[in-house]
């Protein structure tokens, strides 16, 4: 059974720093685009970032400049390093996997960030 389960998510103050991770198990994501999302109370899930096979990355403008998107392959998990948090980061946080051509298919659970002001 695949699973995409998250952690790190939490309470920080405006301007603090979270590291999320999603570790992946029952299939190799290696090949595997993988992303971030989210979504706050009241609003539509929205794209934060992604990051294909080769370490190639892509940042929704909202984010670019304080967060940043990386995979450790051999222990099949993503992360997403979140600096510089704002209020407006508030959301729950999942991550996503994608085959090299399609929708993202997997989804984990999600993963509480609050950021106060």
């Amino acid at each position: 059974q695949v699973q995409l389960v998250e952690s790190g998510g939490g309470l920080v103050q405006a301007g603090g720093s979270l590291r999320l991770s999603c570790a992946a198990s029952g299939r190799t994501f290696s090949n595997y685009r993988m992303a971030w999302f989210r979504q706050a109370p009241g609003k539509e899930r929205e794209f934060v970032a992604r990051i294909n096979w080769s370490g190639i990355t892509y940042y929704a403008d909202s984010v670019k400049g304080r967060f940043t998107i990386t995979r450790d392959n051999a222990k099949n998990t993503v992360y997403l390093q979140m600096n510089s948090l704002k209020p407006e980061d508030t959301a729950v946080y999942y991550c996503a996997g994608a085959p090299p051509t399609g929708e993202y298919r997997y989804w984990g659970q999600g993963t509480q960030v609050t950021v106060s002001s």
